[in-house]
């Protein structure tokens, strides 16, 4: 390990404590998508405290931003930090499942986590930034933030406006979420594309339905018939799409669709039809054909209900990604530098914790209760062979993460660090969600990702830094696997404003935050009832 590594490592020693206590910190905010307003202000106070130029509200957004610092001439790096947690998924860092101190079970909570995404990337950021400084590497550090990854919402917007096209190399890390992809670089199989569109019905003028009653001084009496109206035509799109989603394409390729109701009906009158009601669909495919397809339908089915339910369409594009683009040279690059720093470890603490989550539930604890793959290596070639072994062969791209659209700008290396998991014990049908949304928020836990991903991204900065063969080489990589995949330009419009007035869920912004607390309570047996 050169003298400017062993700096970094140094920095992210002397720093272990501070990074401890700042994940934490975001972990605790846990603010849904397009509302991460204390987390990224967090941020935005900590870049600049280290010295770099920040644009708050990058792209439009306002819950983003865009950070440089720079040390005189030489490559432009890029690495970025994630934010929003997952609305429905609130729990405190303890073995037994139970939300954090005065929230609901149906708050937020970060269940990648993306706390200790964001933490991680910054660490090794400012474990390089103090590197170049103390060894006077020329070069600048860019850092973005990226909001409402859970919508895959920010990073297309970033590319639209611009903020990755002078950047010579981009790092894109994520806590693992799926076997074989621990402690590895993606080689081949990128993620693939992803859309998601809002459908909102409108009924403007619900007493021209059918003619009113003659005696009534009122258009819309109680003895007329009166217009379905907008709720009746969200369950009809919701209706005709789960009637018809077997059809829209065949059942393998990986390939899904989810639905959300936003919350943007109305509950004023028992005696009106509803006005306005919205649903969001998202679909993730392998390749942009197979989204397409299930455009046509989606936007088929939105149609005929708003014509059988006397409103009228209205949509609203919240994500259109691109298949993600593949780049060995960066992936080699990288991987040697996770090689160097090693998996994560769990000292006793992580292991007691562990083994009480097990005893909670019923579970002989184990001697290592984690798994074995969150404690080793895989090659990324060998992780590829693994993930392929599930794939047709025509399929280049699996599952999703708006990452991808960066890497239509510039070179870009996918890598993947443990996250805390446990083995699962011989006839047991596994854990519970909550148990490692619980152990993301276990300093004993979490930490030992924070420490490996850090120190993994300052190395590969610092490499990249002083290795401008290796960036060309990315770079006539890039320049010849885009060629390769054709002239596929953005898939929305260069004004493309994002959505972030829609009525995404808000709980503890201090922006007319709504509990669902007050919505709901729990019986004896502590099952979730309406309260009443």
């Amino acid at each position: 390990m050169d003298t400017a590594k062993r700096d970094a490592h140094a920095w992210m020693d002397a720093h272990k404590e501070h990074l401890s206590q700042w994940h934490r910190t975001i972990w605790d905010y846990a603010e849904p998508a397009w509302r991460e307003y204390r987390s990224s202000a967090w941020y935005v106070r900590t870049l600049r405290e280290h010295g770099f130029e920040v644009e708050e509200g990058s792209g439009g957004m306002p819950t983003a931003f865009s950070a440089t610092w720079s040390n005189g001439p030489g490559p432009t790096l890029l690495t970025y930090a994630e934010y929003d947690a997952v609305p429905g998924n609130s729990q405190a860092p303890v073995a037994n499942r139970e939300p954090r101190e005065g929230q609901s079970e149906f708050a937020p909570g970060h269940t990648d986590p993306h706390s200790a995404l964001g933490m991680s990337t910054l660490a090794g950021l400012l474990a390089a930034q103090d590197a170049m400084k103390r060894n006077e590497i020329g070069g600048t550090l860019r850092y973005t933030g990226e909001p409402a990854e859970k919508v895959q919402g920010s990073k297309v917007v970033h590319g639209l406006r611009g903020y990755y096209d002078d950047v010579d190399a981009i790092i894109s890390f994520h806590p693992f979420y799926m076997l074989p992809l621990c402690n590895t670089t993606r080689w081949d199989t990128q993620c693939g594309s992803y859309y998601s569109r809002v459908y909102t019905f409108i009924c403007d003028e619900p007493e021209t339905w059918l003619a009113a009653d003659e005696a009534s001084p009122i258009p819309a009496s109680h003895s007329s018939a009166r217009a379905p109206g907008a709720n009746a035509a969200l369950f009809t799109m919701y209706s005709l799409t789960k009637t018809t989603q077997e059809s829209m394409l065949p059942s393998h390729g990986g390939w899904s669709l989810t639905e959300a109701l936003l919350p943007a009906g109305q509950a004023t009158a028992d005696n009106l039809p509803a006005r306005v009601a919205s649903i969001q669909y998202s679909w993730r495919c392998p390749d942009l054909d197979m989204a397409e397809r299930v455009l046509s339908v989606l936007d088929r089915n939105a149609e005929h209900a708003a014509q059988a339910s006397h409103s009228r369409l209205a949509t609203r594009w919240v994500a259109r990604n691109r298949p993600g683009i593949t780049n060995h040279t960066l992936a080699e690059a990288t991987y040697r530098n996770l090689a160097e720093v090693g998996a994560p470890t769990y000292g006793p603490e992580a292991v007691e914790a562990a083994r009480m989550v097990q005893k909670g539930l019923g579970f002989e604890p184990m001697e290592d209760p984690f798994l074995d793959e969150c404690q080793s290596l895989i090659e990324p070639k060998e992780a590829e062979r693994a993930l392929r072994e599930h794939m047709p062969s025509w399929q280049t791209n699996w599952t999703s993460d708006d990452y991808v659209e960066m890497t239509w700008y510039a070179p870009t290396v996918r890598f993947y660090v443990a996250r805390p998991a446990l083995k699962v014990p011989e006839g047991s049908p596994g854990y519970p969600s909550w148990v490692m949304n619980a152990l993301g928020g276990m300093p004993e836990a979490i930490d030992p990702t924070i420490d490996t991903a850090g120190r993994t991204v300052a190395g590969t900065l610092l490499d990249l830094m002083r290795d401008p063969q290796t960036l060309v080489r990315a770079k006539e990589e890039f320049d010849q696997r885009r060629a390769e995949r054709g002239d596929t330009p953005a898939l929305l419009a260069a004004d493309f404003m994002p959505p972030t007035e829609l009525p995404w869920p808000d709980y503890d912004s201090g922006t007319g935050a709504w509990s669902p607390a007050a919505s709901f309570e729990t019986d004896d047996h502590g099952r979730t009832v309406q309260s009443r």
